[in-house]
């Protein structure tokens, strides 16, 4: 008789292989699941659609937005699609179901926002987010600079920004808008050598009307000018006055004093987009009185964004769970947010603070740029807007 010596090893049962199918599945979970968990802890991609950002930033760049400086939110919205927004990618069905709405924490973060900072933030207004009352970590992303942090008093004066009384130096690449008077016709290409792509418009209009610093003795030169108005850098603007056939340059500002409906505050305060304030930012644990000027400025924050039950609001009063109050303590802080390109931005001057709980993260870096309408193939990649830091 034989005995045959067998390993417990050798007595297990095989296990089945994995089908080829199976084993998709298993990899695009996984890397749907580190995706996932990346792009909510560590960093997220986002690409930039609108001009309000140049020079600094350019329509087509795509960068990475660090959650790490800031602290990284908590989910108040769990119930939605991996790596999507508010819609399912090309549809306008919703990715997200508000059965289930969190609390929002915020992780420590090594830093926390400063003057100057580029962010990434969810506009909090309920009519820049297609009129739907989405949840807060699913309102619509913007990058703007922050101009002002919880506490700074903040004014615009003539453009210039000061903040606590000081001078906040325009960001290097930042643009405004001129007007410029040419004797020669110019056209898409030579502003494109210049990086005036989106703002610039051809007034072409006689110019009886309009006086250059330079004056002429020749009527009928004077009146064959051309007009531009043109949003770019001092620099650019620099580089135009060598040119001989510029015959003049002038900034377009808006006038002290000039009310601008549109803008955050009216029609309390007669600001405009060159001429804003003073106010104060907002801080966690200040407190303000209540008054037709300050409810002007923080009546929509207290009714909006502080989480407050049953406010009402009028021009001179607020009343909260039916008590009126004389003055209110503010329970977040706030920020106050404007695009480098000035003149065309969408910001705080014209929607007001951005709230703590609506903060992203701070972008770091441009690490890819198609230029949407290149004059060429090969300029269709900003080849020298590549991995450049955003400062």
């Amino acid at each position: 008789m034989s005995v045959t010596n067998t390993t417990r090893a050798e007595r297990r049962p095989a296990k089945a292989r994995k089908s080829p199918l199976r084993e998709w599945f298993d990899s695009i979970l996984f890397a749907v699941v580190a995706a996932t968990l990346i792009r909510w802890l560590f960093m997220e991609a986002f690409t930039i659609p609108t001009p309000s950002m140049e020079n600094s930033l350019m329509v087509g760049d795509f960068l990475f937005v660090s959650k790490l400086h800031y602290g990284t939110r908590t989910p108040q919205t769990p119930l939605q699609v991996p790596l999507t927004h508010q819609k399912i990618w090309g549809t306008n069905i919703p990715s997200y179901s508000t059965a289930i709405q969190l609390p929002s924490y915020r992780l420590p973060g090594f830093t926390h926002v400063k003057n100057g900072d580029v962010v990434v933030f969810n506009v909090p207004p309920r009519y820049l987010n297609d009129g739907i009352d989405y949840p807060t970590d699913l309102k619509t992303n913007y990058i703007k600079r922050c101009i002002g942090i919880p506490g700074d008093k903040l004014e615009i004066k003539q453009r210039v920004v000061y903040v606590n009384g000081t001078v906040m130096p325009a960001p290097p690449r930042s643009e405004q808008r001129y007007f410029i008077r040419t004797s020669e016709a110019l056209d898409a290409n030579f502003f494109r050598k210049y990086d005036i792509v989106n703002d610039y418009r051809d007034l072409n209009q006689p110019t009886e009307n309009w006086k250059p610093q330079e004056q002429y003795n020749d009527s009928t030169k004077a009146t064959s000018l051309v007009g531009y108005t043109v949003n770019t850098t001092a620099d650019v603007i620099e580089k135009f006055r060598s040119f001989d056939w510029v015959k003049g340059i002038e900034p377009l500002i808006d006038k002290p004093g000039e009310t601008m409906p549109s803008i955050y505050g009216a029609p309390t305060f007669h600001w405009n987009h060159d001429n804003f304030g003073p106010l104060v930012v907002p801080k966690k644990g200040a407190t303000t009185p209540i008054n037709a000027e300050t409810i002007a400025v923080y009546g929509p924050v207290i009714e909006q964004y502080e989480h407050n039950d049953n406010v009402k609001l009028t021009p001179t009063s607020i009343t909260i769970d039916g008590k009126p109050i004389t003055s209110y303590t503010f329970k977040q802080d706030y920020y106050f947010m404007m695009g480098d390109n000035r003149d065309n931005s969408l910001d705080s001057r014209f929607w007001g603070f951005v709230p703590e709980d609506h903060i992203v993260g701070k972008a770091v870096f441009v690490w890819m740029s198609i230029d949407p309408n290149p004059a060429n193939l090969w300029n269709k990649i900003r080849w020298n807007r590549l991995f450049r830091i955003i400062d």
